[in-house]
């Protein structure tokens, strides 16, 4: 097949849309071009200072992004396709062309991040993807990071206290304020509940924190006309309060209250979150912790080693091994994890963070508000090298929790399901899909087709 060239379209078609920490998206604005036109472009960033021999040789031939083998292979075995986006088709970059973008957007992105990273110029391929941003009146984007308190087994009692009582996010974002970063009242866990009250609170905190953020907070972003929103911008938000409210003043108490309501209601007939929500607690079995432990046990870990600093990242097709595994009627006892199933248990983590770091694109099926369709983006692989920073950096979160004195109670509304951690992963994963999803309506054949086959 011949793939298309990114240089049959010019760097000006081309708007910023967002970025993560790995890739940044722009959509195309140029004219309609069969291959390009509703599409985004995904491309992959490096940190500034990169050494050349950490970049890619743009002469040898490099293969197929990997988010598209990963989405095809792995995760679409994990979430039922509605829920996923198209990624197109790679396209062929061009060095030069992306020279131009640069200079031409990079302007466009957050300060924080431009000093940080840049996009990888001597990538000779990028991805395609459906615009989920643009062709609608207004498409939002909600991170909602980890879904749930970890079980008991694996802490140690220095952290069992704070880490069964506050999710991680809270704390995190504790350490963060004392870092001179922006705060929010926002916890995932009520957004996870599927209790109603619980979930507008929580999409009322996100609104709060994006308005009193000036939009910066990456857990809610808002788009209108396929471009960002800023709660500055009054265009944007009289376009935001016709589209909730039908009223073209804008009342943002009011716009705030419809926007939270009707969100809510979308999350409530969706099975997205609590199928994110089990995802990441039964790959998340041992937390880093209980991983931590298992890794010094074994002879590829040592004292002087960072976690997962010696294992070489999973090929795709041990990938495609450990989801067999994974949702194989296997009961291991987790409370005594076996050295001979490290592997299994750092691929696990991996892809829990996967779902951890994901984000949703919520968007109405017409201009009108009404119902809406939920897509998961930003499932991108995760690499083993990582697992040694992750590791310390809880330690170090809990750490100034616990010297804080705070103690913020978040309630995890799964957890009394999860006993103990002698049940078999995929048992839980069973019983929590079943539970959540079976009785949704308009979902029990699409669930029971895809979880019970």
């Amino acid at each position: 097949m011949t793939l298309p060239l990114i240089i049959e379209t010019k760097p000006e078609d081309w708007s910023y849309v967002s970025e993560g920490g790995a890739t940044i998206v722009f959509s195309y604005r140029g004219p309609h071009n069969v291959q390009f036109s509703d599409h985004v472009l995904r491309l992959r960033k490096v940190a500034h200072g990169s050494s050349n021999s950490t970049l890619l040789d743009t002469i040898a031939e490099q293969p197929d992004d990997s988010m598209i083998a990963f989405q095809e292979n792995i995760i679409s075995k994990l979430v039922p396709s509605e829920f996923l986006p198209s990624l197109v088709v790679v396209v062929v970059l061009d060095e030069d062309w992306l020279r131009s973008l640069v200079v031409l957007r990079d302007g466009d992105r957050p300060p924080e991040r431009r000093q940080t990273d840049q996009i990888d110029i001597r990538r000779n391929k990028g991805v395609l993807a459906t615009d989920l941003i643009g062709g609608t009146p207004i498409a939002v984007e909600i991170k909602p990071k980890w879904g749930f308190l970890p079980t008991e087994c694996h802490l140690s009692p220095e952290t069992v206290a704070l880490k069964t009582t506050t999710c991680r996010f809270c704390m995190h974002t504790s350490f963060r304020m004392e870092q001179g970063g922006i705060g929010t009242t926002y916890c995932p866990l009520d957004l996870f509940s599927r209790d109603g009250t619980r979930i507008r609170k929580a999409l009322g905190a996100l609104w709060a924190g994006w308005y009193e953020s000036h939009g910066s907070l990456n857990n809610l972003r808002l788009f209108v006309e396929g471009r960002m929103a800023k709660p500055d911008d009054d265009h944007s938000m009289q376009l935001l309060a016709h589209f909730f409210t039908a009223d073209e003043m804008t009342d943002v108490q009011n716009l705030r209250e419809s926007f939270t309501s009707a969100l809510a209601q979308a999350l409530l007939d969706s099975p997205i979150l609590p199928l994110l929500s089990t995802l990441q607690r039964t790959l998340d079995i041992l937390d880093v912790e209980g991983l931590s432990k298992l890794y010094t046990q074994t002879s590829s870990g040592s004292s002087c080693d960072g976690l997962g600093s010696l294992v070489p990242d999973p090929s795709m097709e041990e990938w495609e091994d450990f989801i067999e595994v994974y949702q194989s009627d296997h009961s291991w006892d987790h409370t005594v994890p076996s050295p001979g199933h490290l592997r299994y248990y750092l691929m696990a983590y991996l892809l829990s963070a996967t779902f951890k770091d994901c984000s949703i694109i919520i968007r109405p099926k017409s201009a009108q508000i009404g119902s809406f369709d939920a897509t998961i983006i930003d499932m991108d692989i995760k690499s083993m090298d990582r697992l040694g920073k992750w590791e310390k950096l809880d330690r170090k979160i809990v750490e100034h929790y616990r010297s804080s004195g705070s103690q913020r109670r978040c309630i995890d509304s799964q957890c009394m399901d999860l006993k103990n951690c002698r049940s078999g992963v995929s048992k839980m994963y069973h019983r929590l899909v079943s539970e959540y999803l079976w009785g949704i309506s308009g979902m029990s054949d699409l669930c029971s087709a895809f979880f019970f086959s």
